[in-house]
């Protein structure tokens, strides 16, 4: 491929990176809804087997921001046959583990591979199709991170109830195999054609307040998001008291509420982008004080996740394309500091989450849940006023 847009379109190619996104993003949180068999077989407790999740969006981060600069001017399709190749290689590590220490370095390949493979996503999939068709090409790409985002917790939850915790690892072992044999033969060759870049790009971006505001009242809305969520299950057998049978029930519910939720997204954002942004926070706070108070309660609790999941799944939408807006100019530098922001914030949210639901309880855990998210509203609402008022000495000094 000499040039940055190809003519000839490489869809196969893209279809054999969407499972390779299904598979990426099932291993990520399939954790979520096996806690409580990982830590019984591992002799820890549910917050140690949480902290699997901190470790792999910890490496995320630091592997997104170095992988470009280590790996050179490598050809892109090996770089992408090495990273699945790991993540087989973690699914099966997670999978005969026998100690917890070995369990946490599958968990710290797949971590790798997170940082490597979306650092280099939306790039590669440019490469693949001309022009014209980036946008259908993106959106197929992303169907796979939709799809596993809905089916990886309930998957995971049936699986562990079936087969056990380890063979529902080991069953994303051969769908990472397929892929890796899927991109071998369709993947073009991807020479890398990194122009020169300026030193310090990423830390100019943070000298525009609104760039700090917005990253910052993003991470706070994700650490409040995976605070929570990632003791969803614990939750849910010993507070709710729901039987084996229906929880997986109760996590597909979530997963399709969130699939619906990113239906809907683009419209409300597109009418009231600001306002989406500040008020997703908020009702997602008010969810949590009212699983406080109804969390014994399983319909109650049933309907109120899936609000949250409608929400949750929905709402980095809205912060991708604050990013697009606010950098046309520095899209790339902007979206790998949002992935690294992202995994960050899922590191120290499912942290934090863990010392204070081992420590303090799930009364604890959820409040604090719940401040973070009160704390992204503001941050929302403190973005959305700097952004009025920039606009308006804009439109003063043009009439001026």
């Amino acid at each position: 491929m000499s040039g940055l847009h190809n003519t000839r379109a490489y869809w196969s190619g893209v279809l054999a990176m969407t499972l390779c996104v299904f598979v990426l993003i099932a291993s990520e949180f399939m954790p979520v809804s096996l806690l409580t068999p990982i830590a019984g077989d591992l002799h820890i407790t549910e917050g140690l087997a949480g902290q699997g999740i901190a470790l792999s969006g910890a490496l995320a981060v630091l592997t997104s921001l170095t992988i470009s600069r280590l790996t050179g001017s490598l050809d892109r399709k090996w770089l992408l046959l090495g990273l699945t190749a790991l993540m087989a290689a973690s699914g099966l590590m997670i999978a005969l583990a026998s100690s917890f220490p070995v369990y946490m370095l599958g968990r710290a390949l797949i971590g790798i591979v997170i940082g490597g493979f979306w650092s280099m996503s939306a790039a590669t999939a440019i490469r693949l199709v001309p022009q014209r068709q980036v946008t259908r090409a993106l959106a197929i790409f992303n169907g796979g991170n939709a799809l596993a985002t809905v089916v990886a917790a309930p998957l995971g939850s049936y699986l562990g109830a079936t087969v056990g915790w380890r063979g529902a690892f080991l069953c994303l072992v051969p769908l990472a195999m397929v892929a890796f044999i899927w991109q071998c033969v369709s993947l073009p060759s991807m020479k890398s054609q990194r122009a020169p870049q300026r030193q310090g790009t990423v830390l100019r971006l943070f000298r525009r307040s609104t760039v700090s505001l917005g990253l910052l009242a993003c991470g706070l809305f994700l650490m409040g998001q995976f605070t929570l969520f990632t003791y969803v299950r614990p939750f849910l057998e010993t507070v709710t008291r729901v039987s084996s049978s229906g929880l997986p029930l109760i996590l597909l519910a979530i997963g399709v509420a969130g699939f619906v939720g990113t239906l809907l997204i683009s419209t409300v954002l597109h009418a009231r982008f600001y306002l989406t942004l500040v008020a997703i926070p908020l009702i997602m706070a008010a969810i949590v004080g009212a699983l406080l108070l109804a969390g014994h309660h399983t319909g109650a609790v049933t309907v109120l996740l899936s609000l949250w999941g409608l929400l949750a799944t929905a709402a980095p939408t809205g912060w991708w394309t604050w990013i697009a807006r606010t950098l046309p100019e520095d899209a790339e530098a902007g979206g790998g500091l949002m992935v690294a922001v992202i995994q960050l914030s899922i590191a120290l949210g499912s942290t934090a989450g863990g010392l204070v639901f081992d420590s303090l309880g799930w009364h604890s855990t959820f409040a604090l849940s719940g401040l973070l998210l009160l704390g992204a509203a503001g941050g929302a609402f403190l973005l959305s006023v700097k952004i009025r008022s920039s606009q308006r000495t804009a439109i003063n000094e043009l009439n001026a």
